[in-house]
């Protein structure tokens, strides 16, 4: 897998490599230029299993959040296919913990710009 989801869900990529390898190192940005937020992590899991794509990445220093964050699509037996996004963080950073509420929800509007994403591609 590589990274077109986010890049059409609007976050500039910046990867040692074109598609998600355990131990790639990505930089995910997102605002306008020199005001856009830094979201480093590195992939930390791969599924390339026969009806199972997609991978985990773990945030780095200068994220605003510390956790970790899984896409997977799963090609069902029945010929469904499901597409999830698992993630688990805390607040790292002053901005993230003022932001309490808000801070879930700018996650929670990441994952249906993704969803979206998906629906273009």
């Amino acid at each position: 897998m590589g990274w077109l989801m986010h890049e059409k869900a609007g976050l500039r990529v910046q990867a040692s490599n074109a598609t998600a390898q355990t131990g790639t190192v990505v930089l995910l940005r997102l605002g306008p230029g020199p005001l856009s937020l830094p979201f480093p992590c590195r992939v930390v899991q791969v599924f390339d299993e026969p009806r199972r794509k997609g991978f985990a990445y773990g945030t780095l220093p200068g994220h605003p959040e510390s956790g970790e964050e899984q896409f997977v699509l799963d090609h069902e037996r029945d010929g469904a296919i499901r597409f999830t996004v698992t993630g688990v963080s805390r607040p790292a950073s002053l901005l993230a913990s003022l932001g309490g509420p808000t801070s879930r929800a700018v996650q929670d509007g990441m994952t249906q710009r993704y969803l979206a994403a998906l629906d273009e591609l």
